[in-house]
């Protein structure tokens, strides 16, 4: 095991090791493969969510309540895979296991604040959809800009309090037995179990924030969805229906591709044994996938979003074809001038 050092508090002594070692796969010999997939899942991250953001500020038409919220799930899909993959690869593709004490909470941190995030704009939106069709002579009155901005900084606050309290728990446990972490990254779980001191605060506490930000969010978009079809049973145009239906599209979607597959995996891991490294490549998917998909899914499935690509690749054509015909005219100038006699 690592030197440990210990730290001191109200005549309460910690012991905590000076680096982590994050274990990984086991017997897997081309698991350096499964490292590339997932850099090359990073690439289309960056790309992707970088798109959506820069349509999002440049489209003026997206310039609504609703894109807000857009903007900042992109913001923390590209946000979460960068606390997650580039230190993976680091890891386990150039073997740099150990990871410090500190840097190893940070990354927990980082880890589950954008992946809470994701879940808690996935039910930001459930609202704004809600409201546009169960409201809709004020939703413009209800979801407003300022709302907005303020929905999105009471999430961060409550995110952040929520996971200071999480990492600092950690810092009350004592490690004198292994620091072999036996998953892919710095999770909580797998790091209390290494304690040899009581945690029971640390398990009741795991339970509490797995219940509050992955289980009650697709329960409430569950009820707001609810509500949204009894409202459309009420619409007596079967187009308007079908019309108020494509707004949804693509909100469910990746509400299904982010929450099935985490819901899937625990209620799995409850109920039957998963080898770790089946483990490992579910949990890794679920956590990469799914930020990887959210921007494509929202370009091709969002008539919005289409159309401000078709406008802002109409007039970047405009502005090209102007500046090559001033080009043109400058060059033309020029060389009458040359051949023009003094």
């Amino acid at each position: 095991m690592s030197s440990m050092q210990s730290n001191s508090s109200a005549n309460v002594s910690f012991v905590r090791p000076a680096t982590f070692f994050i274990k990984g796969f086991v017997n897997i010999p081309l698991a350096k493969y499964y490292y590339v997939f997932l850099s090359l899942v990073y690439v289309v991250t960056v790309l992707g969510n970088s798109l959506i953001m820069c349509i999002i500020y440049l489209a003026r038409r997206l310039h609504t309540a609703k894109y807000i919220a857009v903007f900042h799930l992109a913001f923390s899909d590209l946000c979460g895979s960068s606390a997650l993959i580039p230190k993976l690869i680091d890891v386990f593709l150039f073997e740099h296991q150990d990871i410090l004490y500190e840097a190893c909470l940070a990354n927990m941190f980082f880890v589950f604040h954008f992946m809470n995030l994701q879940s808690l704009t996935l039910l930001v939106l459930a609202y704004d959809r809600l409201v546009a069709i169960c409201f809709p002579l004020r939703y413009h009155a209800i979801v407003t800009k300022p709302a907005m901005f303020l929905i999105i900084g009471v999430i961060w606050i409550f995110s952040v309090t929520c996971f200071s309290v999480l990492v600092n728990l950690v810092n009350r446990l004592s490690f004198c037995r292994s620091n072999v972490i036996d998953t892919y990254y710095c999770d909580f779980a797998p790091i209390y179990r290494l304690a040899c001191n009581d945690n029971f605060v640390h398990i009741m506490m795991g339970k509490l924030i797995f219940g509050l930000l992955i289980c009650i969010p697709p329960i409430l978009i569950f009820i707001s969805y609810f509500c949204i079809a009894l409202a459309l049973l009420k619409i007596a145009h079967g187009a308007d229906r079908i019309k108020a239906m494509k707004t949804c599209t693509s909100h469910l979607i990746l509400v299904a591709i982010f929450y099935l597959p985490i819901l899937s995996n625990n209620i799995a891991a409850l109920t039957t044994f998963f080898h770790p490294n089946a483990r490992i490549i579910n949990n890794s998917l679920t956590q990469t996938i799914p930020p990887m998909l959210n921007p494509i899914i929202y370009t091709l499935k969002s008539e919005e979003v289409m159309q401000s690509i078709k406008e802002l690749y109409k007039r970047s054509r405009l502005t090209f074809i102007i500046c090559l015909n001033e080009t043109q005219l400058f060059c033309v100038v020029s060389i009458l001038l040359v051949l023009l006699p003094l």
